[in-house]
């Protein structure tokens, strides 16, 4: 089913566009493997290095547009989540999951995996998708949707998780919900990750805490002994004398976290509160300590300035390089984002403070939100609770180990399958064939691929994120 989009001026923009894209690909000769032509990327694995042809997607980038009535709004693919935030808030309202940094795109989150505070109640990015156009690897663009007599039905359920390998959303139909201007913040202490657990279950169950109702829901892992939810509910006012936090300068969230019982956010700050430090990272470059932090401009306090120099570190593994000189321990980068059940969540910390020991830790609860929905390549039990584990630094390696064996990583790996979980592919992964396809939804694959990509122009998941040759 070709795309057929009724003429009206934001259509006509996007057909450009569509056009535009069509006659680049079609350029290509027959049966060169194509990729997107990208500066950045929010992925922590090696991109491709071929010389493949690159598309230029650049333009799709924008919010086509919103409709308050209806509380829907059309983009492009490649439109941050800055852009579609700055562009639905006037309208008062937002998307259902907004992923933690600012230029992570739409496209990015739903091929990939999002998931934010809101994921308790609202899923993650793709569970909000309604229509979709994707480029796919034969060079059709395809309007599907989830709807019962689309004959491509299985591409958009199929779509999520498939990294760019089965091909790119370049429109999208997505849901909105309405917000409120503030953010009411309660940070509660728990001494017991099982402790925390059970409040994660309570909570994502009634969708209150103390007799208000929940709209975020997340927590932070400071020690085994230490950790916090974080309760946020959209309000239309602040409590007299109280005024919202700015953790935009000299300020830091996750610092506050441990600090303050209460506290309050706008909703355009809350929405971005990790993505000025990057979550705690922004601490590897310096950027936390007051006399670095003064100096730094205000404007490049965000994730995509940290993500650059990150860039830097892995292309040329600077601090490795200083460590050998200096006769110091090599170093391996662990830095990934796993689900477990909320009722393995004490296990999988147990193990994790036990053997890896990075601390902070965030933690992130998600359900999915239509329980008849099947999501293959990233298939959840819906009846279950999951909890998002995030960690995102290094580790010291034992004299001799090579980091990129990836010893951490692979036990890690292996902890998440035993506890039923899994985990997201933005970053390194070191599954054999049969173990990666044994979780991420091989038969339905295999049929999406022959459909989509009969000729392989566009690189297998396996070889994508495992291989990365």
């Amino acid at each position: 089913m070709t795309a057929v989009v009724p003429q009206t001026p934001w259509q006509e923009r996007y057909l450009a566009l569509r056009e535009r894209l069509l006659a680049e690909y079609r350029a290509i000769p027959p049966g060169t493997p194509v990729r997107l032509a990208k500066q950045t990327s929010n992925l922590f694995r090696p991109r491709d290095a071929s010389a493949a042809p690159g598309l230029d997607v650049a333009a799709f980038d924008g919010v086509l547009h919103v409709d308050p009535v209806t509380r829907t709004a059309e983009v492009l693919g490649m439109t941050t989540y800055e852009h579609l935030v700055d562009a639905t808030l006037p309208y008062g309202l937002m998307p259902l999951c907004v992923p933690q940094l600012r230029t992570i795109t739409l496209g990015g989150a739903v091929t990939g995996l999002g998931i934010e505070s809101a994921s308790f109640r609202n899923g993650t990015p793709h569970e909000s998708v309604l229509e979709m156009d994707i480029l796919t690897g034969d060079g059709e663009i395809l309007t599907v949707t989830g709807a019962a007599d689309d004959p491509h039905r299985d591409l958009f359920y199929g779509f999520p998780n498939s990294y760019g390998s089965l091909g790119y959303a370049l429109r999208l139909k997505i849901e909105l919900e309405p917000t409120k201007p503030y953010v009411l913040l309660r940070h509660v202490r728990f001494a017991t990750a099982s402790a925390m657990a059970e409040a994660f279950s309570h909570i994502a169950r009634g969708r209150m805490f103390e007799d208000r109702r929940v709209d975020f829901l997340d927590g932070t892992v400071f020690a085994p002994d230490e950790q916090y939810l974080t309760i946020g509910s959209m309000v239309d006012e602040l409590p007299s004398g109280m005024t919202p936090s700015d953790y935009t300068g000299m300020g830091i969230y996750y610092r506050s976290i441990a600090s303050r019982t209460i506290d309050a956010l706008t909703i355009h700050d809350y929405l971005w509160r990790w993505d000025t430090d990057w979550f705690w990272c922004s601490r590897a470059f310096g950027a936390q300590k007051p006399g670095v932090r003064r100096l730094w401009p205000k404007s490049k306090l965000r994730s995509d300035v940290y993500w650059k120099l990150v860039a830097l570190e892995r292309k040329y593994d600077l601090s490795n390089r200083v460590a050998r000189r200096r006769g110091r321990p090599v170093r391996e980068a662990v830095v990934q984002d796993i689900e477990v059940p909320v009722d393995r969540l004490a296990e999988f910390l147990d193990f994790f403070h036990r053997e890896v020991g990075i601390e902070p830790i965030w933690v992130c609860p998600l359900q999915q939100r239509d329980p008849q929905a099947r999501w293959p390549l990233y298939e959840f039990d819906p009846s279950v609770l999951y909890v998002n584990v995030g960690f995102w630094s290094t580790v010291a390696l034992p004299e001799g180990v090579d980091p990129g064996e990836g010893r951490v990583n692979r036990r890690i790996e292996q902890v998440v399958t035993d506890l039923d979980g899994r985990k997201s592919l933005y970053s390194t992964a070191f599954y054999d064939r049969e173990a990666f396809w044994s979780i991420y939804g091989g038969q339905d694959y295999i049929g999406l691929k022959e459909n989509y990509d009969p000729q392989g122009r566009l690189k297998d998941l396996y070889a994508k994120v495992v291989e990365r040759k």
